[in-house]
């Protein structure tokens, strides 16, 4: 049963204020919302780069920032403070949501996990390979991984547009495709993104997060512990050659995934606490406060760290730093004079295909192939037409691929704008045929659906 609120429970009326900022917090919480913001930030980008105001964009994003003080500065453009440095909080969170999923959901056993997994790898080998059959022999194939990435917020919000209609066994199938997918991506980038390696720096990160599973070990819950030494590790790989996100994938999994007080030791603690006056009799202003911040403290004690981060930064990752990276990076700047050449690009059309043909064949195809070979079966309520639905909106490749062509094409501003311009025009497509399919073969919702999903019962 959950809980519904402050009125049920202890009698409070809201405020017109609180009901305010309820009905916004309704609104933030809708899984498309996030995704409707990324594509409004890369319309802006797109918009303003070519616009007559197109060079204050780029002198907006490559003017240098300076973090720190003296010897311990770091001067570099904003783009790479937020390529570099918020997107390592945006691998946190993918680094959370990968160990919680592992220990505790649908990747936590085998059989769970094989038909998603198996998805994944399809839709990620065949794109890579249709990008390659378009760039085979060129210095331009460094960027294979970028059609292979899918977009997991992008993904899941287009869905949730489909309410109700959509069976739940389908949502956990495209989420923990996702997250198979983001691990593979997270591997692709530290094993063939990785520049010159120092040795020296690799081993003070390595040092670094051992120190923090030590922690975890000994029972360290706070998260500011955490916080406060991740910063080294960041620095350690940003000077080591791999790239500083890893560092944020590998600093989640040192946090605690268990609570430190049991529900049941916290309820039964708090029962006893407010049961200790007698029923009736008044208690001084002071009383009530110290037993209200036992509670509290108790309270936090009781949510594992792991939960407690991705809450916190959920909404900072998906309304802030992912918006943020979208505007820095969809701009592209697009002449008439190169419109010929860029239809001609293999870049731009290896990854554009690889996005759109190349993850509905390899995750349709590999799905397919595991059942027939009788390895796994589908999950229930789910038919083949919402699977083909599903592998097309894994297409959607949008900040995974941006993130991964920054690292293939960092020197090659070019062909970095051709990669960018093939992930819109792939993504989109994948978005908008995935929904028409979806649209057309999953159930018209019924009346009580209907009226749930718009909130007005």
């Amino acid at each position: 049963m959950w809980i519904e609120g402050l009125e049920r429970y202890y009698a409070c009326r809201r405020t017109p204020v609180e009901r305010i900022q309820e009905r916004l917090r309704a609104l933030f919480e809708r899984p498309y919302v996030g995704g409707v913001l990324l594509v409004v930030c890369a319309a802006v980008a797109l918009v303003w780069a070519n616009s007559p105001w197109g060079e204050s964009y780029t002198a907006l994003f490559f003017t240098h920032l300076v973090v720190g003080y003296g010897d311990v500065a770091l001067s570099k453009p904003l783009v790479f403070w937020i390529n570099d440095g918020l997107m390592a909080i945006f691998f946190f969170v993918v680094g959370l949501e990968i160990k919680q999923e592992i220990l505790q959901g649908e990747l936590s056993t085998w059989r769970k996990a094989s038909l998603p997994v198996f998805a994944a790898i399809g839709g990620m080998l065949v794109p890579a390979l249709i990008f390659v059959a378009f760039n085979v022999g060129m210095p331009t194939l460094r960027g294979w991984a970028i059609p292979a990435a899918t977009d997991i917020a992008f993904a899941i919000g287009i869905l949730s547009l489909l309410g109700e209609r959509v069976p739940h066994a389908l949502r956990i199938f495209l989420l923990s495709l996702a997250i198979a997918d983001d691990i593979g991506a997270v591997v692709v980038i530290a094993l063939f993104y990785t520049s010159e390696l120092s040795l020296g720096a690799l081993a003070v990160g390595l040092a670094g997060l051992a120190l923090l599973w030590g922690c975890n070990r000994l029972g360290v819950y706070h998260l500011g512990i955490y916080g406060v030494l991740g910063i080294p590790i960041w620095i350690a790989f940003l000077k080591s050659g791999i790239h500083p996100t890893v560092a944020g994938v590998l600093l989640a999994w040192t946090i605690p995934i268990r609570p430190r007080m049991s529900w049941e030791r916290f309820r039964e603690g708090t029962l006893r606490l407010l049961g200790e006056p007698a029923v009736g009799e008044r208690v001084s202003a002071a009383y009530a406060m110290a037993v209200v911040e036992q509670v509290e403290e108790a309270s936090i004690r009781t949510i594992p760290p792991l939960y407690r981060a991705l809450h916190g930064l959920h909404g900072w990752v998906t309304y802030g730093i992912m918006p943020l990276f979208a505007l820095a990076n969809a701009g592209v700047r697009v002449e008439v004079a190169q419109v010929a050449e860029l239809l001609h690009s293999p870049v731009l059309w290896g990854v554009a295909l690889g996005l759109f043909v190349g993850k509905q064949l390899g995750i349709f195809g590999i799905t397919w192939l595991m059942t027939r070979l009788g390895l796994a079966s589908l999950p229930a309520q789910v038919r083949w037409s919402h699977i083909y639905g599903v592998s097309l909106l894994a297409g959607i490749g949008f900040t995974m691929a941006l993130f991964i062509a920054g690292l293939a094409y960092a020197d090659a501003l070019q062909k970095l704008d051709e990669a960018k311009l093939g992930i819109l025009l792939g993504s989109f497509l994948a978005a908008v045929v995935g929904m028409v399919v979806l649209w057309r073969v999953l159930p018209q919702p019924t009346s009580r659906q209907a009226t749930v999903a718009h909130g007005t019962e």
